[in-house]
């Protein structure tokens, strides 16, 4: 039977959870969208079980799988996704969810199976699941396999990720990074200044039941600790005081620190993050051109400049490599946001580990470089050219500005600039690409690289 094939009615935490465990690995979509979907169909008290599930059970997705299949008497493969994933999702509340109770985690599989599938397959959940109880806690990963197998185990992420990040970064930061992703993301919001102050906007956070503490790495962020309900639906955020932006993504702008009444292009700027932020800082003086090539995603930057009170944010929908030709050295700064692996935010989108290949990286690398090239086309002389990526995958990042720059002896790195702008990570500058590589278990933020390039030439 399809498990998508379910009438109207509310579902339960664990039926909302395999819904959107199944649409993430059947039909490959993303965590956060499947989680939207099927979360307006539970009853509020279950909305936290139901992401803590989804999101859990991604992370620790290949442990659970070895942990399954010592569990069962037929291999793993032979089982139809659905049941597999409510094996998975079953384990995970068993062995890493403390507080809930086994015999509920074994009655609501069965009962789903029975409704789901037929009798055969309740006996089978059933059998498996008792016999997990029986044994008692999360079982230990047997030390006689191969050392890169258990350090996969343990930190549950692919063996050829690990052993990537332990070449670039070495064993002991490997396995903080591996183990940050494993947390939950925190919440982070940015304050828009053109409405108050940090400290006045959590004020009026405050006032509507929501705790918070300054960001430790923006000064314009604040960490969300506490809340009544998602960020989004208090009167703050749609009275545009706050956007919902990771503290990491936050430094783009006040790294690019465009002056008010100036012309900046914002390249992949879709859903309108970091151009809002830009016309922010520019105190809705100016222009900032957000292009984005996909058209279904231009409303969106539209409607977060209008919620925001913004008024020079133009968006425009077009290919960011053509930005070159269509506006020769007409911009003042130039942000590029470049589409990457997205390896930094695993911990909001635990899938990408297991999708994303060293093929995906290397097709990424001539993108970027051409989306480069046409940023700095479009830049004129004296221009500030910030790029990023929310990755920690160094062909993207270092490598790339490196190899620019040697092509590009107009363009010259800027660590100077980056240390004055953003004092947290002052002490990250490379000197050598004027960037700077945040890793999650750095600020506890997403994993991000910047650097800031200036292009030689008298500012006209």
């Amino acid at each position: 039977m399809d498990v998508m094939r379910t009438n109207r009615r509310v579902l339960t935490a664990r039926e909302a959870a395999l819904d959107a465990l199944v649409a993430v690995e059947a039909q490959g979509a993303y965590s956060n969208l499947a989680l939207h979907r099927v979360l307006p169909r539970t009853s509020p008290r279950d909305k936290a079980l139901v992401t803590e599930l989804v999101y859990g059970t991604l992370k620790r997705q290949n442990t659970l799988d070895w942990f399954l299949a010592r569990l069962l008497t037929r291999p793993l493969a032979e089982l139809a996704l659905w049941v597999k994933v409510l094996l998975r999702l079953s384990l995970y509340q068993l062995y890493y969810l403390t507080r809930v109770p086994s015999h509920a985690v074994v009655y609501e599989a069965v009962e789903i199976a029975k409704r789901r599938g037929h009798k055969g397959i309740a006996a089978l959940v059933n059998g498996v699941l008792r016999r997990a109880v029986r044994e008692g806690k999360q079982p230990l990963v047997s030390p006689d396999l191969p050392e890169l197998a258990r350090k996969a185990l343990e930190l549950s992420h692919p063996e050829a990720l690990i052993a990537r990040w332990e070449d670039v970064y070495g064993p002991e930061e490997t396995r903080a990074m591996c183990e940050a992703n494993n947390k939950p993301a925190p919440v982070a919001v940015r304050v828009n200044p053109l409405k108050g102050s940090r400290e006045e906007v959590a004020a009026h956070l405050a006032a509507e039941g929501w705790a918070s503490v300054p960001s430790p790495l923006s000064p314009d962020g604040l960490r969300i600790t506490g809340g009544p309900d998602n960020i989004v639906r208090s009167v703050s955020y749609r009275a545009g005081y706050v956007t919902v932006q990771d503290e990491s993504s936050m430094l783009a702008a006040r790294l690019l620190d465009p002056l008010p009444g100036t012309r900046v292009l914002d390249l992949c700027a879709a859903p309108g993050g970091k151009a809002t932020h830009l016309a922010e800082r520019m105190g809705n003086r100016g222009e900032v051109v957000a292009v984005d090539d996909h058209a279904h995603k231009i409303p969106l930057i539209a409607e977060n400049a209008a919620r925001l009170g913004l008024t020079i944010v133009r968006p425009v929908c077009a290919d960011g490599r053509e930005a070159g030709e269509r506006w020769p050295e007409a911009f003042d700064a130039v942000l590029l946001d470049a589409p990457c692996s997205g390896y930094g935010v695993i911990r909001r989108r635990p899938e990408i580990k297991w999708r994303k290949t060293d093929v995906d990286v290397e097709a990424l690398v001539p993108l970027q470089r051409e989306l480069l090239e046409a940023a700095a086309r479009a830049l004129k002389p004296g221009g500030v050219l910030v790029y990023s990526t929310c990755t920690v995958e160094p062909r993207e990042n270092g490598e790339q500005i490196r190899a620019f720059l040697a092509d590009h002896p107009e363009m010259e790195p800027d660590p100077s600039g980056v240390a004055a702008r953003l004092a947290a990570v002052a002490d990250r500058v490379d000197p050598e690409t004027g960037s700077v590589q945040l890793l999650p278990h750095h600020f506890g933020s997403d994993g991000f690289f910047l650097a800031r390039l200036r292009k030689r030439g008298e500012r006209r």
